[in-house]
């Protein structure tokens, strides 16, 4: 999915919020957008997920299943609980049983269930936000959109989205968020965006030392993100102070090589068909182990991915490490 030179502002003769927009987002990657309260980061949530047209450029490559999770639930609908997901889900393309089957998973995963039959007006504020996430993630979406959505949710809610966006990643879909708690999915995301003056720039990663491997250093923390064809917008670098964050990359003659990471699992759900960073899968030396390979860069969001599946990590090293 691609932005180039968007910009928006509301009404002709208003005041811009953006300007010259161009970036590239990863696909099956964690996007982390910051920056401080008006400057202009809901905006661009809702350019990336259709909500908004840009007044000038153009967003091209958006996936058919997007969904979005808004700073703010509209609550006064017509609607019961479960009738407004459904609804929202035949308008995503699923059949009516399948609609409503989701919609009853959704609420009692996110601890709702007894307000299925409740109208969405006389829901509380925590129970509306529910309601709002669920709908997002009816439809198995290729491109989540979150702004503030953890806002409101209880401690086993947030905790249940966090969940959710690991299995909507391993499952090779984008999620891109915006939260007020910067310890929220730390060291997982792939690209961080700063918004600032109406522009918009790629930032590094929090928890990392400095810029990710294979970039240039940026003036201030932050660069332009003009991610045009082969600038690296789609590689990704996380972190988070563990093991992984701390592999140095191999250096072969006069050239370094891009480091890679290997993971010891054992046991969990069966893997999904498309992990982050496509690894590479064998089977371990000791009975029952599977040993993932993959781009260092990659390598927060697949030991996420592991985790949600509930597999058992016995090691992490770099490549070539004997485990």
């Amino acid at each position: 999915m691609r932005l180039e030179h968007v910009g928006r502002r509301h009404g002709p003769r208003g005041p811009w919020v953006l300007r010259e927009v161009s970036l590239d987002l990863p696909a099956a990657a964690l996007v982390r957008v910051v920056g401080t309260n008006g400057t202009g980061k809901s905006t661009l949530l809702r350019l990336l997920a259709g909500v908004d047209a840009p007044t000038e450029g153009r967003v091209t490559g958006r996936p058919v299943r997007t969904a979005y999770v808004p700073e703010r639930f509209p609550v006064a609908l017509p609607f019961t609980a479960v009738d407004y997901l459904v609804h929202l889900g035949r308008v995503q393309g699923l059949g009516r049983a399948a609609a409503r089957a989701r919609a009853g998973e959704w609420l009692e995963r996110f601890g709702a269930g007894e307000h299925a039959g409740t109208g969405l007006a006389e829901l509380s504020k925590g129970t509306s936000q529910k309601v709002a996430v669920a709908q997002a993630l009816l439809a198995d979406p290729a491109l989540l959109v979150l702004d503030e959505a953890w806002t409101g949710l209880d401690t086993g809610a947030r905790a249940e989205l966090d969940t959710a966006v690991r299995e909507r990643l391993a499952a090779g879909a984008t999620v891109v968020f915006v939260d007020h708690d910067p310890r929220r999915l730390e060291g997982e995301a792939a690209v961080v965006y700063g918004v600032e003056g109406g522009r918009v720039r790629e930032a590094t990663p929090s928890g990392l030392p400095g810029p990710a491997p294979g970039r240039p250093a940026a003036g201030g923390g932050l660069r332009e993100a003009r991610c045009g064809p082969g600038s690296g917008a789609g590689g990704s670098s996380v972190g988070g102070g563990g093991p992984v964050s701390a592999v140095t990359p191999a250096v072969s003659g006069a050239a370094a090589s891009r480091p890679s990471v290997r993971i010891v699992v054992s046991g969990g759900r069966p893997l999904p068909g498309r992990l982050p960073g496509d690894p590479a899968v064998a089977p371990g030396t000791d009975g029952g182990t599977t040993v993932l390979t993959v781009d260092a860069a990659h390598s927060d969001a697949l030991l996420g991915a592991l985790l949600a599946a509930s597999w058992h990590v016995h090691h992490l090293g770099t490549e070539g490490v004997r485990v």
